[in-house]
């Protein structure tokens, strides 16, 4: 039975953040970002590319990482080496595939970008969003977004939902969120309609449940959340995705103690 390719690009995005938080664990002891005199961290020249690119008759790949990123050498090396292998098997998937239908005779090759850019930094973090789009045919691709953060104290990649406190029910930000969503919407023209918690065909989504990451704000500290909304998960394809900020009052109460003076 196929996949939806929505679904698949979800399970794949979340298998990428799960093989991240592997290799910490093996890289905890790895060197710290090269540091000014007054302590300021600067980046430096990277031992690992920040691109790659393949190209085979049956599919096409992308990586691209945004500079900043060397700042972090140990983020920067697991970012790269887990986005090649992933692309390289989507290569292999592609030529599976085609082989399996027959051949590729009048068909488009398979493709597949990834992109990785800063989306805030405060004092102890470091969020990056990480956008991916793949094409398997049919009449256009789909993209998923979502978010890593990188704690410099412990150089290490954390879950998300390390930012709150053990037990915490994310649930309490689904009203925010659900106004955040609609707050958008409206700026989108006549024919968007607006979601409710307990629509037919399009519903608010659950916090718990969505993508986000860190929304930049002022003075080194985060001005909320990002959340990441992917596709035909709030209307139809048409519409887009949505990238939306719930601010921080909607769950200061329920961040760890480590992570609430990382926001504003």
């Amino acid at each position: 039975m196929s996949v939806p390719a929505p679904i698949r690009l979800m399970i794949l995005s979340a298998a990428v953040l799960a093989t991240l938080s592997a290799c910490n664990r093996d890289d905890e002891k790895a060197g710290a970002p090269a540091s000014t005199a007054t302590g300021a961290v600067v980046a430096t020249a990277p031992a690992t590319p920040l691109s790659y690119e393949s190209k085979t008759p049956y599919a096409e790949v992308e990586l691209t990482l945004d500079p900043a990123i060397t700042a972090y050498p140990d983020l920067h090396a697991q970012l790269y080496q887990t986005a090649v292998r992933e692309l390289n098997q989507f290569n292999e998937g592609a030529q599976a595939d085609r082989t399996e239908a027959g051949g590729d005779a009048g068909q488009a090759a398979y493709s597949r970008t990834i992109a990785l850019v800063p989306a805030a930094e405060t004092q102890r973090l470091f969020a990056l969003k990480h956008d991916v789009y793949e094409f398997t045919g049919g009449a256009h691709g789909n993209g998923v977004s979502t978010g890593i953060l990188w704690d410099k104290t412990a150089r290490r990649q954390i879950r998300p939902t390390d930012l709150f406190r053990a037990g915490a029910d994310l649930k309490a930000m689904n009203t925010a969120l659900c106004a955040a969503i609609n707050a958008e919407k409206r700026t989108r023209g006549e024919g968007v309609e607006p979601v409710t918690a307990d629509g037919d065909l399009w519903a608010c989504p659950d916090a718990s449940a969505t993508p986000f990451t860190l929304a930049p704000g002022a003075n080194g500290k985060a001005g909320g959340l990002l959340f990441l909304v992917g596709p035909y998960v709030v209307g139809p394809y048409v519409e887009g995705s949505y990238e939306v900020v719930v601010p921080t009052a909607a769950f200061a109460p329920l961040l760890a103690p480590d992570y609430t003076g990382e926001f504003g």
